[in-house]
């Protein structure tokens, strides 16, 4: 019985190699008699003049194209199966027919005639495919110095597949079998195809039409001109196909967002700053002192109250072009990560070791450059200026060129950390002054470096606020996102009941209700003047827990992201998991990228948890960013605040 079954099996395997066999013969037969019956079709009556003609060195451009149309249809018919031969016959030239045909009918129907002729042919060779094209490729893949094994699953076959018609010595018939074995399906075929052929029978058809519409002297130049192309294409052939390879191989490398510190494109960074400075005069009501004038190499420290605050540097500079040092999230997307390299800026893993920064910002002092730095490296939650890793200091040591500041006052209302969009009209103060030549630089400690930044650096925009009795903000959504940062209420002391629509904030849990003024102040039930307050409140009562419990810890289950491999977007979904922040640190225990793993981060190395308001908290690891979505996004700032209690902690008990 089993040899019985294995006998039915080869039997059914030889009847369905010779079905296959026989289906191929009957494709290639079908095909010969197709090309037989055209020819005996193109010699036949009349068409056998006009091949003839087309080969008449007696006849002139005017007698050829007087002969030509005289056929009618004929003629056209003829010159466009021509082109399908010269697709189909791959040693046929192609340029005869289509300069032939500019002559004949001028350049519209002489480019429609050929344009139909291959499409006709590479039709005829994606069904070719179908019974033989693997011997066909075999033998492409043979004389032609590609990887075509790396191209045909390159990410950017459609565009190499064009690449290929403006290489040297590469027939157009050959290059439709290599895309038919890609399995394309035929409409992307037929497109692709044809478009790359379009190049060669426009310039072809062109030719023609020149011969008979302009004197011969331009039709000679013309053509010496393309002569020389070809020949240097031709020379250049190793070459130009080893930069393709490279190219090919380079598509298959996932995407990476290290960048090398690079001058900006001048017309892109102005272009950039132009739209910025239109945006911010006409969203806001921005003021801007300058006190000193900026010598370079040197390096500029802003505030960082809002999302912004590189667009002010921007319309404030004068005379340079500042390089600015930017978060690596935003890199991992290519088309964004392309736009920053242009206006001069590169990335850093914040607050995690980063060797590629320390590099880049020597590079650009090197250069003669302006290095600018957001020191806090992280947006403000409250509109307050927040602490400064010591190893800033050290870097800005190790720079020792003289330091700068650009210092803004109202910022961050313009454009909160949680909030959504430009508050119209705000005012912002800006400041740009010089702190420390470069001999100060060499010769203060960091423990002086620092204390002098802090104290230029220094912002509290509700105490700017008071002293600015006038200002107004006028949003009807003003309070909206306030629930992203504020997540006890002070009335019952439920977390995550927060609630917020309009100018109003309420507690689910509770009923408390309040109104966000025009002052950033409130109006109601709660007993703070402002959220700055309310914060810092829930920051003390977060501490007294974490003070009374030795084993206090955050705990939740989480999505995990990574940076995407193609850059197409910035972030990918990576896996699922529970994350823990003790005081030994952040773990992670789930799947990343299909399988099970314990990621660590002891609190030594984990300076803050960063977070963005109403969406992850986050934490680096040299260039990878693990990126956490708590099922309630509301949670995140509470990581930021607990990170920042435990480290302070750990820091006091080692000191």
């Amino acid at each position: 019985m089993y040899n019985g079954e294995i006998c039915g099996k080869e039997a059914l395997m030889l009847k369905g190699n010779i079905k296959g066999k026989l289906k191929s013969l009957l494709v290639i037969l079908a095909a010969l008699a197709a090309v037989v019956g055209l020819f005996v079709f193109m010699f036949s009556g009349d068409n056998a003049e006009i091949v003839k003609s087309l080969f008449n060195d007696n006849l002139s451009e005017g007698e050829f194209k007087e002969k030509l149309q005289s056929f009618g249809i004929r003629g056209a018919v003829t010159l466009s199966l021509l082109s399908m031969l010269q697709v189909v016959l791959t040693f046929l030239p192609a340029e005869p027919v289509q300069v032939l045909s500019g002559i004949g009918y001028g350049f519209g129907y002489g480019f429609l005639i050929c344009l139909i002729g291959v499409i006709i042919g590479n039709t005829v060779i994606y069904i070719l495919n179908k019974a033989c094209g693997s011997k066909v490729s075999k033998y492409f893949h043979k004389n032609i110095d590609l990887d075509f094994d790396k191209l045909r699953n390159s990410k950017k076959v459609a565009f190499f597949v064009l690449l290929l018609y403006f290489l040297p010595a590469i027939p157009y018939g050959m290059i439709c079998f290599f895309s038919a074995s890609l399995d394309l399906k035929y409409p992307k075929y037929i497109l692709l195809t044809t478009f790359g052929a379009s190049v060669s029978i426009v310039i072809g058809v062109s030719m023609g039409h020149l011969a008979m519409s302009t004197s011969w002297i331009i039709s000679i130049i013309v053509f010496c001109v393309l002569v020389v192309l070809i020949v240097i294409l031709a020379v250049k052939r190793k070459a130009l196909f080893k930069k393709v390879n490279a190219m090919i191989h380079k598509s298959h490398e996932p995407y990476k967002s290290d960048t090398v510190a690079k001058k900006p494109n001048p017309f892109i960074l102005y272009l950039s700053v132009l739209i910025m400075k239109i945006v911010i005069w006409w969203k806001l009501k921005a003021k801007v002192t300058r006190k000193a004038k900026l010598e370079h190499p040197a390096v500029l420290l802003c505030t960082h109250g809002s999302f912004v605050d590189f667009a002010y540097v921007g319309c404030m500079t004068k005379g340079f072009r500042p390089r600015f040092i930017t978060a690596r999230l935003y890199f991992y997307k290519k088309k964004l990560a392309w736009l920053l390299r242009k206006v001069g800026s590169y990335p850093k893993s914040m607050f995690s070791r980063d060797v590629e920064n320390l590099k880049n910002g020597l590079r650009v002092i090197s250069e003669g450059g302006v290095l600018a730095m957001m020191p806090e490296a992280r947006l403000s939650t409250v509109g307050k200026f927040e602490d400064i890793q010591d190893t800033t200091y050290k870097f800005i040591k190790k720079l020792g060129v003289p330091v700068y500041i650009m210092h803004a006052d109202g910022s961050y209302f313009a454009r909160p950390k949680w909030g959504d969009g430009f508050r119209k009209g705000a005012h912002v103060d800006i400041v740009f002054d010089s702190l420390f030549t470069a001999e100060q630089v060499k010769l203060m400690s960091e423990e002086e470096l620092k204390a002098g930044v802090e104290e230029k650096l220094y912002y509290d925009d509700f105490k700017w606020l008071e002293e600015h009795p006038t200002y107004r903000y006028k949003s009807k959504t003003l309070a909206e996102g306030l629930e992203n940062i504020l997540f006890r209420c002070p009335n019952c002391g439920k977390e995550l009941t927060i609630e917020t629509k309009g100018r109003e904030v309420s507690c689910s849990h509770c009923g408390m209700h309040t109104r966000l003024n025009d002052r950033y102040g409130f109006d109601g039930e709660t007993p703070f003047n402002n959220f700055q307050t309310w914060y810092e409140w829930q920051k003390e009562e977060l501490e007294k827990e974490f003070n009374a419990d030795p084993e206090f810890a955050l705990l939740e289950e989480v999505e995990l992201y990574h940076s995407s491999f193609d850059g197409k977007k910035m972030l990918r979904l990576a896996g699922k998991g529970q994350v823990t922040l003790s005081r030994e640190g952040l773990t992670y225990k789930g799947t990343d990228t299909d399988e099970e793993v314990e990621k660590h981060f002891p609190m030594s190395i984990l300076y803050r948890v960063l977070f963005g308001a109403g969406e992850d908290f986050e934490v680096y690891d040299g260039k990878e960013i693990w990126y956490f979505v708590p099922p309630d996004k509301r949670s995140c700032v509470k990581w930021y605040v607990a990170s920042e209690i435990m480290k302070k902690a750990s820091e006091k008990e080692q000191a």
